[in-house]
């Protein structure tokens, strides 16, 4: 899905929105709040154990990443039971399901392109072929918790974690959907690796998105608002779309150092660049900054945070402001 609209999203300020859970699926990083100081490098998510039960059978790397960290984001927002199969409690015909990746099934698409030239179309498995859909990954989501709201897929570059969050509040706000589950999913194996002349790291995040007033008749925590969001051919025209001035004042800026005017609006902002502790993150990183926000407003800090993504190397920017 290609986001291409630069309006900023605070003329859609009907309904706040909140982040109430959310879940990580990431090695190297114990807690969210790990994402603000230098990472420990060990412990946290393991993939050789945790990526592995009869309900992640037959599933590509990427979806069975995506599961568990949506299994940790509804837990901490409190929407499962506390039975064996942790079962959704929320309003499941208008909970939506918003994935953000742009190599999550490619592995899964260049082994069927694979087959088909050395055995034809007959030698493709009937298990597998679901798996080089573009929104398997969403789909399973939806599937293994019964959610039956909008469901979708961004593939959009290095903008799209953000975008498909600014997607997810924008069904929220519409009406179409009461809360969503956003997730930002990329694998690490031999395909991902090739295509980004590099190696890939394995990367689930999953935040969970209600209307304050849902959140709060429920007594969910709200970790943090998104509060704004832009995109446009490059930052400093994003900063501006979104409202983000000198007045603002932003206490934790999110992405590189690239873009055209941002190094003079947010010269004296705490800056964290997360690829690079991290490497490549692609489709996780909007989403991952977003749980970062949520840890500098738990610690206390002050100041809104931005989060950047794109710039002169890509072909657009999207920023994403958030509140406490």
């Amino acid at each position: 899905m290609n986001t291409t609209s630069t309006a900023p999203m605070r003329n859609l300020n009907v309904r706040g929105v909140v982040v109430t859970g959310i879940g990580l699926a990431l090695p190297g990083v114990a807690t969210y709040g790990d994402l603000l100081g230098p990472l420990p490098g060990e412990g946290g998510f393991d993939p050789a154990t945790r990526l592995r039960g009869r309900e992640l059978r037959h599933k590509d790397r990427a979806s069975r990443l995506a599961l568990r960290a949506a299994e940790f984001a509804l837990h901490d927002a409190g929407l499962t039971d506390a039975g064996a199969d942790a079962a959704f409690t929320g309003a499941a015909d208008a909970t939506a399901v918003v994935v953000s990746t742009n190599l999550g099934n490619a592995d899964s698409v260049c082994a069927g392109t694979d087959t088909i030239v050395r055995e034809g179309v007959r030698g493709l498995s009937p298990l597998g072929l679901p798996q080089t859909s573009s929104n398997v990954i969403a789909g399973w989501v939806a599937i293994r918790y019964g959610l039956r709201g909008p469901n979708l897929t961004v593939c959009n570059g290095v903008t799209s974690g953000l975008d498909a969050l600014a997607w997810a509040r924008n069904l929220i706000v519409a009406g179409r959907a009461e809360a969503a589950v956003v997730v930002g999913v990329e694998p690490a194996n031999d395909v991902t690796a090739k295509l980004l002349g590099e190696q890939s790291t394995d990367a689930a995040v999953a935040v969970v998105l209600e209307p304050v007033d849902a959140a709060a008749s429920r007594g969910a925590r709200p970790r943090a608002t998104i509060a704004g969001y832009a995109r446009a051919r490059d930052l400093a025209a994003a900063l501006t779309s979104a409202g983000v001035t000198e007045e603002r004042s932003v206490g934790l800026w999110l992405g590189d150092a690239a873009g055209a005017g941002a190094n003079q609006l947010l010269a004296a902002t705490r800056r964290i660049d997360l690829e690079a502790q991290m490497g490549p993150l692609s489709g996780a990183l909007g989403v991952l900054q977003c749980t970062a926000a949520a840890a500098h407003f738990e610690g206390g800090a002050s100041g809104d945070v931005l989060a950047a993504a794109g710039g002169p190397r890509h072909d657009a920017a999207a920023v994403l402001l958030l509140t406490p």
